[in-house]
């Protein structure tokens, strides 16, 4: 059994602050979707995913790995999305065998009544907060961390896509 070596001060200090971020922010966000657009944050999140690819649509499987989701997970949101008319499964034309999500014309009015209230609340709790230097800093603590967790994993392409002179 090898020894662990234990956080000191410093470190614990910024632990425990990283770990009231993850557990308190996911709720401001999830309550301003829920209160202004009667939405989830996951939904949410789902749908801007579609939003952001040719034709609003992404086979199931893929939209599962974009979104980090158990397929089991993404299909409920998936049904719950389709039966407001946000969001239809449809088959592959590529293969008929597989189903595809696809974000409705209905999905794309909702996205642009809920990201400005979304970018709002980002801005307010987390970007307009820090000095130019800090999110710079935080994208670059947040890039360490995503190459020890997932190095290539199937969301990478989804948080590398602001990377570089377009993401500016």
């Amino acid at each position: 059994m090898t020894d662990t070596p234990w956080l000191d001060r410093r470190q614990m200090a910024a632990w425990v602050r990283f770990v009231a971020v993850l557990e308190l922010l996911p709720g401001v966000l999830d309550s301003q979707l829920r209160r202004d657009s009667g939405m989830t944050h996951f939904e949410y999140f789902v749908m801007a995913v579609l939003s952001e690819t040719a034709g609003g649509t992404l086979r199931m499987a893929e939209l599962a790995a974009a979104t980090n989701a158990t397929l089991s997970r993404l299909s409920h949101v998936v049904q719950r999305l389709e039966g407001r008319g946000f969001v239809e499964r449809v088959p592959c034309p590529e293969n008929g065998r597989v189903t595809n999500a696809r974000l409705t014309v209905d999905g794309r009015a909702k996205m642009r009544v809920a990201a400005p209230g979304h970018v709002a609340t980002v801005r307010r709790h987390v970007v307009d907060v820090l000095t130019p230097e800090q999110t710079e800093q935080l994208a670059a603590i947040s890039e360490a961390i995503l190459e020890s967790i997932e190095p290539s994993g199937p969301m990478a392409a989804g948080y590398r896509r602001h990377d570089g002179p377009h993401g500016e």
